[in-house]
């Protein structure tokens, strides 16, 4: 039943939607959080394997019509804190938020990422500075 309801239900904003489902798993100590897939939500999880702050991750095409994205969560051995403290969002569908190459954001001074879609792809903020180009700043992660 839940699986129909989750196919009917229309969502405004699929990125928030992410970001909401990754925060309620870590908040509930989930090690595995399944969620409907997405090309730029692929992008966004590949960035966060690639950063450290996912363990792993894993695309099933077969499941559904979307498919679905298994992303296992990172925590700490010892304190069982986890490797994400807080994931915002930034640019809204109600408001878009955009940066040009010279002011792209810096998240806790250089110790988060800002996740930036461009024209090269969705991009951390070291790597927009790197290759000198804006764009819609999505998400801050640290």
């Amino acid at each position: 039943m839940f699986k129909e309801l989750e196919k009917m239900s229309k969502v405004t904003d699929p990125i928030a939607d992410y970001l909401t489902r990754v925060r309620n798993a870590i908040m509930a100590k989930h090690r595995v959080v399944d969620i409907p897939s997405s090309g730029i939500k692929k992008e966004i999880t590949r960035l966060l394997k690639e950063k450290g702050y996912i363990l792993n991750y894993k695309f099933e095409e077969e499941v559904g019509y979307q498919g679905n994205i298994k992303i296992a969560l990172k925590y700490n051995p010892e304190t069982k804190t986890s490797a994400i403290k807080a994931m915002e969002r930034i640019s809204k569908p109600g408001l878009r938020q955009y940066c040009d190459s010279t002011n792209i954001p810096r998240v806790l001074n250089g110790l988060g990422i800002a996740i930036i879609s461009t024209s090269k792809g969705v991009i951390t903020d070291k790597e927009a500075r790197e290759l000198n180009i804006g764009g819609e700043v999505l998400c801050f992660v640290y």
